[in-house]
């Protein structure tokens, strides 16, 4: 019964956890902190990041992060808001943090960014590059017709 019960209890964990990682993709250009998260769902805060490393790889602050990033990459891509804008328009509040962050997700600054894209006309997408470029590991890559 114990193990049913675990189970249980991590099954609702995973739920929990899916809630909050969905409303960080959602809201994420609001004000979110763990706190409030972790409130959100009943959980400590402790709690909640434990468990979110666990099952996803990273912290909920990382994750949001990234997605803040990933959002602001698209936006500089498109070419009609300032750096200014897009930071603010992503949910940062400091052009200085989400400078150095966007740097330390991308290698490069938001105005390098934004100046390689309106260099690279015509390039692929890095998602697609990265997908093409995509090294084959042994176990993935087809069967040699000797064997």
């Amino acid at each position: 019964m114990g193990d049913d019960a675990t189970r249980e209890a991590r099954l609702r964990d995973l739920a929990l956890l899916r809630r909050v990682r969905d409303r960080m993709d959602r809201e994420f250009a609001l004000p979110l902190n763990v706190e409030a998260l972790a409130q959100d769902v009943h959980m400590s805060s402790g709690h909640l990041s434990r468990s979110f490393r666990a099952a996803y790889g990273e912290s909920p602050y990382s994750y949001l992060m990234t997605r803040r990033i990933e959002r602001a990459m698209a936006l500089l891509r498109r070419g009609d808001l300032s750096v200014t804008d897009v930071c603010f328009t992503v949910g940062f509040s400091s052009l200085g943090t989400f400078s150095t962050r966007f740097s330390e997700l991308v290698g490069m600054s938001p105005i390098g960014y934004r100046q390689r894209v309106e260099r690279s006309d015509g390039e692929l997408p890095s998602c697609v590059t990265k997908a093409v470029t995509r090294p084959v590991r042994n176990r993935e890559a087809a069967p040699h017709p000797r064997d």
